[in-house]
């Protein structure tokens, strides 16, 4: 099934206000992989271990999972375009302020306030352009869709341009593009009509009882320990300068949006999606594996190639969670965010300290490891996973913003 089938006509005929929340959404996704190919160099400049500098992500992903229970909250309640002018605003000051930090510690308790002010803006930005956009929500996600493989490409690029002068600049940089989105989204952006219902911070943790919902976290979760294994430690391991990283990670970037968007709802169509789901995370387990005990070379394109089966994993994933129970699709989203995003938080920080505690090949075996595990799960609760795996229709599976990184 392509995904350009439906509303490729009136994609690119859209108002101003749905491409002002496209833009500042693909700075959003930027801000993920931005530091990748800058983390050495932010350990020499702050004279950290990399164990620390790692902390930059699970002080990033450990906020964002937390708003997951907050965002919904906040935005069924002050509307959509507020929550996003609150979101992007506390993305500006933070970004701006890690740029001047004086220490590592600094640094990770302004990414922080960084993660908060993304998980508010990403969690109602897809929202706001399907209300805002002209052609269907068809052309309006796969636009957000596009911004989301866009920034994920980017970040890395960005970090590596900006970062090559100094580690500060791509933090500084941020902050000016995010004030830019400030101001397009504030001029061309009218109020979205408020939910009839509000969201409650329980929500989220209710729709968990549901089985499928639960299984799909649940592996969801080892996935992407596997997932931030690779984002976060393998810096530290092909130990390059800023620019030949930027470009390691902008082609992995490249192919996580491709397999995304193209590849993923073809193989669905053609093999279902438990089977793309259990193949593609075993091959990301033998990926990461030979990453890890792999020369330079080897471990350069396992980390590229692992992109593809992270775009494919990250659609199929955010399928399932969407379509398996009868919650709300932003209330089911945000509690299966809650569970995965702390996967997220937990890889940058645990992969340095296996590393300290045994050798720098372990990292990536208990990355395998897990990758394996969130296959496992897929194989032993396929039952309850079986609703989803009746081939939802590609739109549902970028129906909610954080998945992003999902996506």
């Amino acid at each position: 099934m392509d995904p350009f089938d439906a509303g490729a006509g009136g994609i690119l005929r859209q108002p101003k206000a749905v491409w002002a929340t496209a833009g500042a959404s693909v700075v959003a996704f930027m801000g993920i992989g931005l530091v990748d190919p800058i983390l050495p160099s932010i350990a020499k400049g702050l004279d950290a271990t990399a164990s620390q500098v790692s902390l930059l992500f699970t002080s990033y992903f450990l906020i964002t999972a937390i708003a997951m229970l907050v965002t919904g909250f906040v935005s069924s309640r002050i509307g959509g375009k507020k929550t996003l002018l609150l979101g992007l605003a506390l993305v500006v000051v933070f970004a701006g302020l890690a740029g001047t930090s004086g220490s590592v510690q600094e640094l990770v308790g302004f990414r922080a306030g960084w993660g908060l002010g993304n998980a508010l803006f990403v969690s109602t930005a897809l929202a706001v352009i399907v209300g805002a956009a002209a052609g269907g929500s068809a052309a309006a996600i796969l636009l957000y869709e596009s911004a989301l493989g866009l920034g994920m490409a980017c970040g890395p690029l960005l970090g590596a341009l900006l970062g090559d002068a100094s580690w500060r600049y791509p933090f500084f940089g941020t902050a000016f593009l995010m004030a830019i989105g400030f101001l397009c989204i504030t001029v061309f952006l009218k109020e979205q009509p408020k939910p009839a219902r509000k969201t409650s911070l329980l929500d989220p943790i209710k729709a968990l009882g549901h089985g499928g919902l639960a299984s799909a976290a649940i592996s969801s979760f080892f996935y992407n320990y596997t997932f931030f294994t690779v984002l976060a430690f393998t810096p530290f391991v092909l130990d390059m300068t800023p620019y030949k990283s930027g470009a390691v990670f902008f082609a992995w970037g490249v192919l996580l949006a491709v397999f995304s968007v193209f590849a993923a709802p073809r193989l669905q169509e053609r093999f279902g999606s438990l089977k793309v789901l259990g193949g593609s995370l075993v091959l990301l387990a033998l990926d990461v594996l030979v990453l890890g005990y792999g020369n330079h070379t080897a471990a350069i394109v396992c980390t590229i190639l692992s992109g593809a089966f992270i775009g494919v994993n990250n659609t199929v994933y955010t399928e399932l969670a969407l379509g398996v129970s009868d919650a709300p699709r932003p209330v089911a989203s945000a509690g299966y965010n809650f569970v995965r995003w702390f996967a997220a938080a937990a890889a940058p920080f645990f992969a340095p300290k296996i590393e300290e505690w045994s050798n720098i090949h372990i990292p990536f075996v208990v990355a395998a490891v897990t990758a394996a595990l969130g296959a496992l799960v897929v194989v032993v609760r396929r039952k309850a996973l079986t609703h989803e795996a009746q081939e939802l229709e590609p739109r549902h599976a970028t129906e909610d913003s954080v998945a992003v990184f999902a996506n």
